[in-house]
């Protein structure tokens, strides 16, 4: 993989997009329009509130000259991030095993288990009997997380 690629991969092709254009001291608006594109599109882009298609990301590599295929893989590799993103907020521990009133602050049921994992586990330490305790230590084991499933 690409090196610079390898490092800057799972960030938005627009937030990159939008860097680039910073360095090379180029407006938004007047590139848009210098590539046949609108500018407010550009700018959805810029802002990573849209994704990037083949056929523009064509038309930007090229006038900036970007090695070709450079922002589709990184759409391609954000839309992984996305995806497992989703993947892991559906994951739980057993419920059944859990008391509501250990996390009396909050719904039990909309409880990001990854991304919250530190929360959930100092409050299970600190306030969880041993089934918690245990049920807790098996959630996290399984996954066998890595420091990428937290970014």
């Amino acid at each position: 993989m690409n090196p610079i690629i390898q490092h800057i991969k799972g960030i938005h092709p627009g937030i990159f997009l939008d860097r680039e254009l910073k360095k090379r001291g180029l407006a938004k608006g007047p590139f848009a329009l210098s590539i046949g594109e609108y500018p407010q599109t550009l700018s959805a882009i810029t802002n990573g509130k849209r994704g990037m298609n083949p056929s523009l990301a064509i038309r930007i590599e090229e006038a900036l000259g970007m090695e070709e295929g450079t922002l589709m893989v990184l759409q391609a590799l954000h839309d992984v991030k996305l995806e497992k993103a989703k993947m892991h907020s559906k994951q739980t521990p057993d419920l059944s095993k859990l008391r509501p009133a250990l996390f009396w602050d909050t719904d039990i049921t909309k409880i990001d288990w990854i991304k919250n994992q530190r929360f959930v586990i100092e409050r299970i330490e600190e306030r969880g009997n041993e089934i918690e305790k245990a049920e807790i230590k098996r959630f996290y084991d399984q996954r066998l997380l890595t420091k990428s499933d937290l970014l």
